[in-house]
């Protein structure tokens, strides 16, 4: 088995043409340069130097055996390098789900500042609905997950609440409940109504809600995300009931936005799969979504 040192002497001889200068290079004395040499051609089965008056000269075997070993020692520097930059989080690759709404807000700033001071990592956000959400975080194919608690357990996870969240009714401008500050969930009886598709925990809640008043609602449209839901609002299609985060794609000059009588409530979490801890570059990312959602609450968008 070779050694390390070893094969450093001989780069060093080899590069600069002596005991002295490599004995020089190495910060270490000529003898045990010597010795060093000679213990590597031992071990490697041939003549690496053919000797004259006290002085070595390299075999053509010697030359050849010499690239192989600069490689290897780049290999070694270059290891040396990745478990530094791993050991400070600088380096490694991520597999975060989240709901399409944070996917199209807070992530986005979380993500760029994460970048800035991690630019050599490399993170994969995964836009998924709850449902697939949890079955990742279940399954392990994600690293780290965010979505809401509305009926949600994560099985084979742990979550943790970062932020409260009430829902909010938006409408568009000039519709004759802009005035009103809280709107109670009966005066939107008969209203057209731009929603989440069925499967959605937030679609389910306001389902549920709206049959114990017994109100049948009139869906004009489904999207798949709250971006679109957001976009037919502000062309006046209809009204929506919307996550509160919903707040930083508005246009406050086509759409209002109202707290609803009775609340529906429920917390932003972070979902990490069990028994699978975060990794450095992990805890990063997550520090960086937790001074995103502090912006949010001084912000009053979440509390």
């Amino acid at each position: 088995m070779f050694k390390t040192r070893e094969l450093e002497a001989f780069d060093a001889y080899m590069r600069l043409g002596g005991v002295k200068m490599a004995a020089e290079d190495l910060e270490t004395s000529q003898p045990m340069v010597s010795r060093l040499l000679s213990a590597l051609e031992e071990k490697v089965g041939f003549d690496l130097f053919l000797r004259k008056r006290n002085r070595l000269a390299p075999t053509p075997e010697a030359f050849r055996f010499h690239q192989t070993v600069v490689r290897h020692l780049a290999g070694l520097r270059s290891l040396e390098q990745e478990a530094v930059a791993i050991s400070n989080g600088q380096v490694g690759h991520l597999v975060i789900a989240a709901q399409p709404i944070f996917c199209d807000t807070f992530l986005l700033d979380a993500l760029q500042s994460f970048r800035e001071s991690h630019p050599l990592a490399t993170v994969q956000i995964v836009d998924v609905g709850m449902a697939e959400l949890l079955r990742m975080i279940s399954e392990q194919r994600c690293d780290l997950a965010f979505g809401i608690t509305l009926n949600a357990e994560a099985f084979g996870g742990d979550a943790r609440a970062l932020a409260h969240c009430e829902a909010h009714c938006i409408l568009p401008k000039g519709h004759p409940l802009g005035d009103v500050e809280e709107i109670p969930l009966p005066r939107l009886r008969k209203e057209w109504f731009i929603d989440l598709a069925e499967g959605s925990p937030l679609r389910q809640r306001v389902d549920h809600m709206m049959e114990t008043i017994n109100v049948d609602r009139t869906i004009a449209a489904e999207l798949r995300t709250l971006h679109g839901v957001v976009r037919l609002v502000e062309r006046g299609v209809g009204v929506a009931i919307v996550d509160p985060v919903a707040s930083q794609l508005l246009d406050p000059g086509k759409v209002s936005s109202h707290r609803l009588l009775p609340a529906i409530t429920w917390d932003i979490a972070q979902f990490v799969p069990r028994d699978r801890p975060l990794s450095t570059v992990g805890l990063a990312f997550a520090e960086a979504v937790s001074s995103e959602i502090d912006r949010l609450k001084r912000a009053g968008v979440v509390s």
